[in-house]
């Protein structure tokens, strides 16, 4: 299990509305959208000028007999007035899914929705191990949506360190609803900085899918090949692993911001994708394929230099480059021949970074350069030098920079 903090904030409480959506810019036919979409029944009005909705169950605790009524455009002479009732109720209702709505309202958001199938634990009781399969959950959902961001900004079948720092930037807006159970879990990925990475994961999971019933169905893993150019890599395979994990199934359910429509390619209501316990074999030979076949990447990187070892006085030794430019990833451990070694120690007495050539390898995840050639120190004036040494001081980690070589 992965202890680690998922990093999905979650959805703000109900009190957020009174700065929430505005009511002179709400849209009635959004409204109406989200509000169909979270499971509230329009129970009549008037075809062509407004509808009465109810929440999703009529005695759901806190509903309070809250019914909205939600005029279909603004041309309804009482709109403004109806809409300001019904974003009041909304706001002063318990229920999750009024939230969920205010929230769409606000932050026009797609939505990624993950079930899963949860056994009943040894003496019978499905809630004996909520709060576990709840961490489970969010983990997974998290790995599911960084696999997107990674494939949004290249497509590769492994990218280990790279661009990971990029794709984790891209999930600091997503908020998620409140995952009772840990069976269900709802993620609002804002439109504005995040529609590409919910875009390439709606592709990707229904590449993986095919994927996985073509190997199932004829052996072969040709079309696992095929399905990187949709965004499919071992991170997402190793993601929808854990996601399935434990479960006895489990889906992954999309839905776009209505205010922000469909995007190009992408259907406008997407069938869920499930994958099921019988899928995990194949996910891990994927997985292990991806991790294999990706290629070594020739570079030319600037670093700075943030620790040196070597087991003698003389000879070579390795040291680890904080990247600055030349490849997307936050360190590398560089192997380095005497002469080389000099200058990298020399560079790093004077405060300069290095440039070098290598290849990056695969093995620990593209943190690795070998064939390392043409080291030189980077030129850098007085102010560029303090600059670089403060960012150096500012962001420097232990655990980035300590670890023992692989």
């Amino acid at each position: 299990m992965n202890w680690q903090a998922p990093h999905l904030e979650p959805l703000p409480s109900p009190e957020f509305a009174s700065a929430g959506p505005d009511p002179e810019h709400v849209d009635p036919a959004v409204l109406g959208a989200l509000l169909h979409r979270h499971g509230w029944l329009r129970r009549g009005g008037a075809a062509g000028r407004y509808g009465r909705w109810t929440p999703p169950a009529a005695h759901a605790p806190g509903s309070g007999g809250t019914s909205l009524l939600v005029p279909e455009s603004r041309t309804f002479p009482d709109c403004a007035d109806l809409l300001e009732e019904a974003l009041t109720a909304l706001s002063r209702s318990s229920l999750p899914s009024a939230r969920e709505v205010l929230y769409g309202l606000s932050v026009p958001s797609d939505e990624v929705r993950w079930e899963r199938e949860i056994p009943e634990g040894a003496y019978g009781l499905r809630g004996e191990a909520d709060w576990t399969v709840q961490e489970q959950l969010r983990s997974a959902a998290r790995r599911l949506l960084l696999a997107g961001a990674l494939a949004d900004r290249e497509r590769a079948g492994y990218y280990g360190a790279r661009h990971r720092a990029k794709a984790e930037r891209a999930l600091d807006g997503v908020l998620v609803g409140p995952s009772p159970g840990g069976r269900r879990l709802t993620a609002f990925v804002p439109v504005g900085g995040g529609r590409g990475t919910v875009t390439r994961l709606h592709h990707a999971l229904h590449a993986a899918r095919e994927a996985v019933d073509y190997r199932r169905a004829t052996g072969g893993m040709e079309a696992f090949d095929a399905a990187v150019r949709a965004g499919v890599s071992r991170e997402l395979a190793d993601a929808l692993i854990a996601l399935v994990r434990g479960s006895e199934g489990a889906r992954v359910a999309l839905a776009w911001a209505p205010a922000a429509g469909v995007p190009a390619g992408c259907a406008a209501r997407p069938e869920p994708v499930e994958f099921s316990p019988g899928d995990l074999p194949v996910l891990r030979e994927a997985a292990a394929r991806y991790t294999r076949t990706e290629p070594a990447v020739a570079v030319r990187i600037a670093g700075a230099v943030v620790r040196m070892r070597r087991s003698a006085a003389g000879g070579g030794g390795t040291v680890r480059l904080r990247v600055l430019a030349g490849a997307e990833v936050p360190y590398v451990r560089v192997a380095l021949d005497e002469e080389a070694y000099r200058v990298a120690g020399h560079a790093h007495l004077v405060g300069l970074p290095v440039r070098v050539s290598g290849r990056l390898q695969r093995r620990g995840g593209f943190r690795r350069l070998t064939d390392a050639a043409d080291v030189a120190p980077v030129p850098l004036d007085e102010v560029e030098r303090d600059r670089l040494m403060k960012s150096l001081d500012d962001s420097f980690d232990p655990e980035d920079a300590l670890p023992r070589d692989e």
